[in-house]
């Protein structure tokens, strides 16, 4: 145990020291310019508390003193794991959707409203998922999408009248359309150019939609867009159809839920089939599949219309929630919370995405009287997923085995 303790103790020491240089200046500078180091010391002596009994089991359990303990608890959970796989997957299903459905019927108003935020980032996470989870390409201006079909929406209700569920293809159509222009010119390049252009044609087309007065109403944005409206049949004097307006968060959060279903559905759908393998052979290598008789261009393409299809369809619900849009909707904050998502909760896994969205949006709300430590949790906990769990929360399940997953 001692020799185990003498390997980490000064890594450990350093990390403690620089932990308390980053505090320092967020806890110990105020706005008023006055300096302090109470408080600094203070949390940090809690974090080095917790720290300390963490590394402590830790090197408990590397020296083997902690098998007694272990080694039951590991039985356990394998014993846990094969019961749940035994289960029929349509049990599990069945139990999220209840749950699911019965959820504003038991919650207040701030959590339908978190949940209705969570539902959009999983819309989100999966058409980005189809780009970098399968297909295996840094699309870092992805959120320029979500705007085109927002501002689809907002331009065609405001403009011409046009009704939601008339404007919900086109949102999804244009928003392809943006993607089959952005990724043309763009998806011939490879890994970190590949990334460099993609985050340059974002930022261009959120420039465009600050800039173009004329259309878009510059950073003004775009005032007046109606939510969604439904066609209910009324017998008084005879049958006739009214418009009933969508005011309540309980019906948005149905139809934001049957959005996020459908595509769940789609992604998967997508990922087990002809299309979807092709899609991975280009992530494993990207020459290989080429010259296995891939048009690697053409999927790579599709790929990159697929995800902007579900960020526009997901816009245009953005647009009816919150009655207006701008451009500042849409930067590349945006598009770096998604791909983190999508990485922290695991590429190509559907179950994935949707835990890394929970955490990132929900947890950060269920925390919100630590609003000043929230980023600094979300940083540490970026870097401790990437150190011990690279692959993700829930990876993807790859289809068969290579040589090397077997060693």
């Amino acid at each position: 145990m001692i020799q185990e303790f003498k390997k980490v103790w000064k890594n450990y020491t350093i990390g403690m020291l620089w932990l308390l240089g980053v505090l320092w200046p967020l806890l110990g500078i105020h706005p008023d310019g006055t300096i302090t180091f109470q408080k600094t010391v203070s949390v940090w002596l809690y974090i080095l508390a917790g720290t300390f009994v963490c590394l402590i089991l830790y090197v408990i359990n590397t020296s083997g003193n902690l098998k007694p303990v272990t080694t039951p608890v590991a039985g356990a959970a394998r014993k846990i794991g094969s019961m749940i796989e035994v289960m029929p997957s349509w049990i599990w299903i069945s139990a999220l959707l209840i749950c699911a459905f019965i959820y504003p019927l038991v919650t207040g108003r701030y959590a339908t409203d978190v949940a209705i935020t969570v539902l959009f980032y999983i819309c989100l996470g999966l058409g980005l998922n189809v780009v970098v989870g399968l297909a295996g390409m840094l699309d870092l201006g992805y959120i320029a999408f979500y705007g085109v079909g927002a501002y689809t929406y907002a331009l065609l209700n405001v403009n011409f009248g046009l009704g939601f569920w008339v404007c919900l293809p086109v949102s999804g159509f244009l928003a392809c359309i943006a993607g089959c222009i952005v990724g043309y010119p763009t998806l011939r390049m490879r890994g970190d150019y590949l990334a460099i252009v993609t985050l340059g044609f974002g930022e261009i087309i959120r420039i465009i939609l600050n800039n173009w007065m004329e259309l878009t109403n510059g950073p003004n944005g775009i005032l007046g867009v109606k939510t969604i409206g439904i066609l209910m049949p009324f017998f008084e004097n005879g049958m006739t159809l009214e418009t009933l307006w969508v005011k309540k968060l309980q019906w948005f959060y149905y139809f934001v839920l049957g959005l996020a279903i459908v595509a769940i559905i789609a992604v998967r759908r997508l990922n087990y089939s002809r299309v979807g393998r092709a899609w991975e052979s280009i992530r494993e290598d990207e020459t290989a599949a080429e010259l296995m008789g891939v048009n690697t261009f053409n999927y790579k393409l599709l790929a990159y219309a697929m995800g902007a299809i579900f960020a526009g369809l997901a816009g245009a619900f953005f647009a009816a929630r919150m009655k207006f849009v701008s451009p500042e909707s849409f930067t590349f904050l945006e598009s770096a919370m998604v791909l983190c998502m999508v990485v922290l909760g695991g590429m190509g896994s559907i179950p994935g995405i949707i835990l890394g969205v929970v955490a990132l949006i929900a947890l950060p709300e269920a925390f919100r009287e630590f609003e000043s430590y929230r980023m600094l949790v979300f940083g540490a906990t970026m870097i401790i997923m990437m150190l011990f769990r690279p692959a993700g929360l829930i990876p993807a399940k790859r289809v068969g085995k290579r040589s090397e997953d077997k060693e």
